[in-house]
């Protein structure tokens, strides 16, 4: 299995204070996080970025100047938006507190988020982060399957306690993989010659067949449904079904991991999977669920809860409170009463278009792969994909005060994801400073 190499010093660099990269009051900055913090936390770049505010699609540095954000979902609604800082800090005035008692906000919030579902996801569980979500969706999945067996792409990121980081290849060898997680090629092209669908589909049924040999039972296939850290993979739509169909088959569950395409971001459709044709039994939600508040999620069929639900309670302190509610309540509504989701289709297909039609004037642009504001951009020299080369650019946009990142396990993809409020305008300063950088590399 391959581990992220390139990555590490394109968005997660090794920065060292009193290197010179830096003016010196950010270089003292760098030294006390060092100091404070430890070993294990990455900035962003290979001259860090010091931010004070966003606003927007922008965020800003202590001297006023403004750093576009291509990379952003956690802030989908766009940074500090003045709707959802009002109904955060009304809320916060009002009441803070859990779902122990009763309390209007967090019921109207679950009944408006469960209507953007199919009608068979008709329970909403509430936590704070994607990375509970996940692993409380591991605890489900094993009291209605009585597996232990997990199945995830193998350079996924699905979270960081200990549990789903032992399913997240691709945040290093330190934790991952765990003991019943079996690990599966992305659903690409390259991996699936004679097509994605079904070659996914068998690779899922392999996996169960080990298992099997292994005397392990399958519980879970976990996808993000976008595929963000293997590379985004976006299509052919409708090619999820068959590998949903195949864990199923297997006595297992299919868990559609939604904290980066949900929330209409692909454009076509509020949720990665309906782009596929298939209902989960369960989805994941995070970061964006709350534009940056800590606000995350699992919706899930009646009966994949019936088992856990008869034998075990489930309580968050900060997971569903009335902030949390109320803070939800307002994205939902910025994402509707903007029009959003429409926006992501609309400025989304606009960028795929800019980039390939650059491509046909700079070689060093290879495939890209979209669905609304979701783009995955191969970089390539020579005609191959080259990791160096894509973090080159990366740390070219960052000096233009484009802010943007790489993806998949060699790092040789741009990974473009703006808050979804990106517009017409924002696309062609990127697609511009492209132009002018590409032949510098």
């Amino acid at each position: 299995m391959t581990r992220p190499t390139s990555r590490q010093t394109t968005m997660l660099n090794a920065y060292s204070p009193g290197a010179g990269h830096l003016l010196p009051q950010d270089d003292a900055l760098a030294t006390r996080r060092v100091k404070a913090m430890g070993p294990a936390y990455r900035l962003f770049y290979e001259t860090p970025v010091h931010l004070v505010r966003g606003q927007g699609v922008h965020l800003y540095d202590p001297q006023g100047n403004a750093y576009l954000d291509c990379y952003n979902n956690v802030a989908s609604v766009g940074h500090c938006h003045p709707r959802v800082v009002r109904a955060l800090s009304d809320q916060a005035a009002t009441l803070a507190t859990h779902t122990r008692y009763l309390h209007d906000g967090i019921l109207t919030y679950a009944e408006r988020l469960l209507a953007l579902f199919p009608a068979q996801l008709s329970h909403v569980m509430f936590t704070c982060t994607g990375s509970e979500a996940n692993d409380l969706s591991l605890r489900i999945a094993r009291a209605a399957t009585g597996g232990t067996g997990i199945i995830v792409t193998d350079n996924a990121y699905h979270g960081v306690t200990l549990a789903t980081a032992e399913m997240s290849m691709s945040i290093g060898p330190a934790v991952a993989p765990g003991p019943t997680v079996y690990p599966i090629p992305a659903p690409s092209a390259q991996n699936y010659p004679n097509g994605i669908a079904q070659g996914f589909a068998q690779a899922v049924t392999d996996a169960c067949d080990r298992m099997a040999a292994q005397g392990v039972k399958p519980a879970l296939l976990i996808v993000d449904t976008i595929f963000s850290s293997d590379g985004v993979f976006p299509d052919p739509t409708g090619f999820l079904a068959p590998a949903a169909a195949a864990i199923r088959k297997a006595g297992g569950l299919f868990l559609a991991d939604e904290v980066q395409p949900g929330f209409g971001r692909t454009g076509s459709h509020v949720w990665g999977f309906q782009r596929h044709g298939v209902t989960p039994d369960m989805v994941s939600m995070g970061k964006p669920m709350g534009n940056g508040y800590p606000l995350a999620g699992l919706v899930l069929k009646p009966e994949t809860i019936a088992e856990f639900g008869a034998k075990a309670r489930y309580f968050n302190t900060f997971g569903g409170n009335a902030v949390a509610a109320a803070v939800g309540l307002a994205v939902l509504d910025v994402i509707r009463d903007e029009g959003l989701q429409q926006n992501a289709a609309t400025v989304g297909a606009a960028f795929a278009d800019g980039l390939r039609a650059l491509a046909t004037r700079h070689d060093a642009l290879g495939e890209t792969r979209a669905a609304g504001l979701f783009i995955g951009q191969t970089i390539l020299r020579d005609g191959q994909p080259d990791p160096a080369r894509t973090a080159q650019l990366v740390n070219g946009l960052r000096d233009q005060r484009i802010l943007i990142s790489s993806t998949g396990p060699q790092g040789d993809s741009l990974k473009i994801r703006p808050p979804l409020p990106f517009s017409l305008a924002n696309v062609d300063q990127v697609l511009s400073t492209l132009d002018r950088l590409l032949p510098t590399l």
